[in-house]
């Protein structure tokens, strides 16, 4: 996704609704950009945080989903090139849902889905330093100094990482959990420091686990899992 993009087409790529009922959402003052009443053709800056009023759910059944996405399958349908498989052609969610950020082709692991429009912008707001849990596995023996610098931030040319933490498991393996989502971020930071990563799984978005879901299977969120997850997001079911 390449910024700045106009309101309407964010939120159709975000799979909010289409840029026709994006407009009329703009139109009735139910969208804001970084706490702003949207404008029509306003334009979304990478990072800005957009939020979708609560109104715009209220006449819908809201679903939320906990799936454990196989490796090898494309997040976002639209993503797609000739010969992928995105989650909808492995998985009978209802039309309506929709994945919340991405998770890329190689890796794999958990990923919130959901037809409620608010939860995009506030789970990727970088405001609400949303934690997300990572299991990593590189080639090869981990220096300790890797650690020490990886927590405290990387410079990777483009951007400087934001302080994480990492807990080692073994030589080869450590988990990571961070509050910002730069695309091939994990990978990238293994680069930094000659290691190739083999094996990259989400396990933790907020207070949602993967659990013991296997590749491909999925729960829906409900009650005291629910209640905390969107408590934590801000806003409550109703």
């Amino acid at each position: 996704m390449e910024y700045p993009l106009r309101i309407n087409k964010y939120l159709a790529a975000n799979n909010y609704c289409s840029r026709r009922e994006a407009d009329d959402l703009i139109s009735s003052g139910l969208i804001k950009i970084n706490g702003r009443t949207a404008k029509l053709g306003d334009k979304v800056l990478e990072g800005d945080n957009v939020e979708v009023n609560s109104e715009a759910n209220k006449t819908k059944q809201l679903l939320y989903f906990a799936y454990n996405k196989p490796a090898g399958i494309v997040t976002h349908s639209a993503e797609r090139e000739k010969g992928q498989k995105g989650i909808s052609d492995i998985a009978a969610f209802p039309k309506s849902v929709f994945p919340v950020g991405r998770l890329d082709k190689a890796s794999h692991g958990l990923i919130i889905l959901t037809n409620d429009g608010r939860v995009t912008g506030k789970l990727l707001s970088p405001d609400k330093k949303a934690e997300k849990e990572y299991f990593v596995k590189v080639d090869k023996p981990l220096r300790p100094g890797f650690f020490a610098k990886a927590e405290t931030g990387i410079d990777l040319g483009d951007f400087i990482t934001k302080p994480c933490k990492i807990k080692q498991i073994n030589e080869r393996a450590f988990k990571i959990i961070l509050t910002e989502g730069k695309k091939h971020q994990i990978r990238r930071m293994c680069e930094a420091f000659g290691y190739k990563t083999l094996e990259l799984q989400r396990v933790r978005v907020m207070n949602v686990r993967l659990g013991n879901l296997k590749d491909g299977q999925w729960r829906q969120l409900e009650g005291k899992e629910l209640r905390e997850f969107l408590s934590k997001l801000d806003f409550n079911r109703d």
